[in-house]
Order: structure tokens, then sequence, then C-alpha cells
């Protein structure tokens, strides 16, 4: 029989552990980051990977990554990553002028805004038009 691998033991700092404290209550911050402060709590108290993955109802692979990273980065391992893919091609102003043009403007044969009108009114794609309605509800 193999023996059993050490775990790296978890010490955060007082003031790490109030942030992860904060954090794990905090709806606010987040599911996921609250998930990941309530692993590393629970790994500073002396759990193993499996007994938290069966305490939080997640793989113990999942504990294990989160306890990797908070011992390699500390509290900044826990954070979101920026992640892959293309970068925003609308700005937060372009999407304002698309709002304010739609709820406030009337077009000029006093209608109302197609996708079509506005986006060739903007120089930007209907699509962009739509999916900006969309997610506004419009």
């Amino acid at each position: 029989m193999r023996p059993r691998s050490r775990l790296r033991p978890l010490t955060p700092t007082q003031d790490e552990q109030a942030k992860l404290k904060q954090w794990a209550r905090n709806a606010r911050a987040g599911r996921s980051l609250s998930l990941r402060a309530r692993i590393v709590l629970r790994c500073r108290d002396g759990y193993n990977n499996r007994e938290i993955a069966r305490q939080l109802c997640v793989s113990s692979q999942t504990v294990g990554k989160w306890r990797a990273r908070f011992i390699a980065r500390g509290l900044a391992g826990l954070l979101d990553e920026p992640r892959s893919g293309a970068p925003r091609s609308i700005s937060d102003d372009l999407v304002e002028a698309v709002l304010a043009k739609t709820l406030h403007e009337q077009p000029p044969d006093n209608g109302r805004w197609s996708s079509r009108r506005l986006a060739s009114e903007l120089g930007i794609s209907q699509r962009a038009v739509l999916r900006i309605w969309r997610i506004f509800d419009l």
C-alpha cells in the first residue's frame, strides 16, 4: 500500500482570513468567489480535499485546484482570471447612445426605431442593436 501524500498546510494571515470570511458570506462577491473562500477556510481548518468536496458538493479536483492556487498566489489566486476570446467591440458609450436614441429620441418620420434604421444612424451592425435591446429588455 502506498503512503498517503501530505497536503501542504494552509495558514492564511489574519487579514487574509478576514477577507476570506467576508467573501464566504457575501453573496454580492459572487457565488464562485464565495465557494472558493469557503474551500480555503475549510483547508485551513485541516480538512482533506475529499472531506471538503463532500461538504460543499464539489469534486475533490476542484478543492485541490483552489488549495493550490491559494498556496501559490494567496487571495489573488482565488479571483477570476481574464478569459480567452475576442475583446468587446461595442463600448459603453456606444451602448449608452443606442439606449438614449431608443428611449428618448424619435426617428425623423415620427415612427419608431427599427433595428436597421438605428444601426445605420449610429454606424453599427443591426445585430449589435438587437443584442443591446435584448440585454435591456427593449
